[in-house]
């Protein structure tokens, strides 16, 4: 006996298809966006660095007194509810300089990366897309800035344009361009050698829409992979710099230079050095653990 098919029964097959919704088709995206979320570390270095950076962009709002406010009578305090970090050798608030600090540290790490990878890879792309003597000209360029160590080519920019978050940028910028183009390079001659860049090139594609449409997105994943881990380079050597007076000097608050202008109080307020360096070390850890997830993710093979 067939089995009635009542109108009751239309609508709730309706019902259930409504709610079902349209099967979504898996894109490479979505199965990187899986394997991250999988990995605990990376989910957690990548939640720490949305903080720091909404630290930074409200730190008017997060900290409880101005960065140089000064409360003289109170110098040196150690962590209290007060001043939940103490408080420096001016009477004024750590905490309130280390969020301050985010906005000064992230934003210039961010910024020189972007800019080395802006120029730096644009040669390193041109380099390794055109090749003959195109890329033996770049590359050699690039090896004459890449003899000289990076951070010793930071300070001696630093040094000559003076201080200033500006001039800071541009030190770390010019002196890990080499590195960056290199990077870039490298991982568009490894997608050069694919068979569908010799379709394209057959059906008559022109070099731009080879470079742009084709080599550059299969190699976003390397070249995000590396910037991540170049943004914690940067931090570090942003802090450097400002720890040996060639960064950001006071009363801007840096990482660096609160580190830097501490050191003197290291044994009877030891807080002063510790909170700007735990920050430090955050940012870093975050970076590096979000990287190597993020690595992990775009990389099938490595799974």
């Amino acid at each position: 006996m067939a089995k009635l098919y009542t109108p009751a029964m239309a609508a709730i097959d309706r019902k259930r298809a409504k709610h079902k919704g349209p099967v979504k088709q898996s894109t490479p995206a979505r199965e990187a966006w899986k394997r991250l979320k999988r990995n605990r570390l990376a989910i957690v270095g990548m939640v720490i660095l949305i903080l720091l950076i909404l630290t930074a962009v409200f730190a008017d709002v997060l900290a409880p007194y101005e960065f140089d406010e000064q409360m003289l009578k109170e110098r040196n305090q150690t962590p209290s509810r007060a001043h939940l970090m103490g408080t420096d050798n001016y009477g004024r608030d750590i905490l309130s300089r280390v969020i301050f600090g985010a906005r000064i540290s992230l934003p210039i790490g961010f910024l020189s990366v972007i800019i080395a990878f802006a120029v730096g890879g644009t040669l390193g792309a041109i380099a390794a897309f055109n090749g003959g003597k195109v890329d033996n000209y770049i590359m050699r360029i690039m090896d004459i800035f890449q003899s000289i160590p990076p951070m010793l080519m930071a300070i001696a920019i630093a040094a000559s344009l003076g201080n200033g978050a500006v001039n800071l940028v541009l030190a770390i910028s010019i002196s890990t361009m080499p590195a960056r183009s290199r990077i870039v390079r490298a991982a568009i001659l490894t997608v050069k050698q694919n068979d569908y860049i010799e379709s394209a090139r057959a059906m008559g594609a022109s070099s731009r829409r080879q470079l742009i449409k084709y080599m550059l997105p299969n190699a976003i994943g390397t070249i995000l992979t590396s910037f991540t881990f170049s943004v914690a380079t940067a931090i570090l050597t942003v802090s450097s710099l400002s720890y040996i007076g060639l960064g950001i000097t006071a009363p801007t608050p840096e990482w660096g230079s609160m580190l830097s202008a501490g050191k003197e109080f290291m044994r009877q307020a030891p807080h002063v050095l510790i909170f700007p360096g735990l920050m430090i070390m955050i940012t870093v850890l975050a970076l590096n653990l979000f990287g190597d997830g993020l690595r992990d993710a775009l990389d099938p093979r490595l799974q």
